[in-house]
């Protein structure tokens, strides 16, 4: 990522596993991605079900160098907006660094409205918001993103997350690619970050086109399953590299993805 010249890297979101690593894991993963950036921003999560270990992850994060920090409703207990409200407003009030509101409501199952996103991007620190799947439709994707737009302060920036999604949110409207397969492939999620920004619609749709194969398989079988087979694949790290109870992919889809970037060119 360093190479390829990305505007930023995040570390243990939700395909980064962190919700399956302990405090001194998360630490040291961080530590690691500063100390590998060489000055590109770097965002962590520090999403825990207690807020109590949120402010503890809070102030490990901010001591270790990050840039800013990304922030899930995540509990066991479904939670209400109020509660998810104060969540927000409790941690942002002992941070010193930008935090990023994770919309995700596959993981966390908790759904925010128009209003809440309003609310909390009005408290400190609130700097951007990583913003799930938009509708197909170029029209309806463009219209929601301008319905939100409309209710958000402008300093705070939008980032769409789902990878499919990827061309269709930047082209909408969106600020920036939250990306998972940038993690493994930058200079190609870059190159359809740049081409789009810069009006190369085309190009960047053509782009993205190829990459629809690894976007089934994200549907399918979830994007940290695919992302940690295909950088076994690469030779990034060693299989299995899934922390139990999760379960690699079975054979056959992982010689599907073998498969799908040889064909892709895919290389580190």
């Amino acid at each position: 990522m360093v190479k390829a010249g990305v505007d930023s890297i995040g570390v243990l979101g939700s395909t980064g596993n962190y919700a399956h690593l302990s405090r001194g894991e998360r630490l040291r993963v961080l530590e690691l991605a500063v100390s590998s950036a060489e000055g590109i921003p770097v965002m962590t999560s520090i999403r825990a079900i207690r807020t109590s270990e949120v402010l503890r992850l809070a102030e490990d994060v901010q001591q270790a160098g990050a840039s800013a920090v990304l922030l899930a409703p995540i509990s066991y207990q479904a939670l209400t907006d109020e509660e998810v409200f104060f969540l927000y407003e409790h941690v942002t009030s002992s941070l010193s660094i930008p935090l990023c509101v994770y919309d995700n409501p596959v993981t966390s199952h908790f759904h925010f409205s128009d209003e809440l996103h309003s609310k909390i991007a009005r408290l400190p620190n609130v700097c951007s918001i990583k913003i799930p799947v938009i509708p197909s439709e170029s029209d309806k994707a463009k219209l929601r993103v301008e319905k939100l737009r409309a209710v958000i302060p402008l300093h705070v920036t939008f980032g769409i997350s789902g990878n499919p999604s990827a061309y269709l949110g930047l082209s909408a409207g969106c600020d920036l690619w939250y990306s998972v397969l940038g993690g493994l492939f930058p200079r190609l999620c870059l190159d359809i970050t740049r081409m789009t920004q810069s009006g190369h619609l085309e190009e960047a749709q053509h782009l993205s086109k190829l990459l629809e194969p690894i976007w089934k398989l994200f549907n399918s079988y979830g994007s940290l399953r695919v992302i940690s087979a295909a950088a076994e694949i690469i030779g990034l790290i060693k299989s299995p590299s899934l922390p139990l109870p999760l379960q690699p992919l079975n054979k056959s889809v992982r010689n599907h993805l073998n498969i799908i970037l040889k064909e892709l060119k895919f290389t580190v």
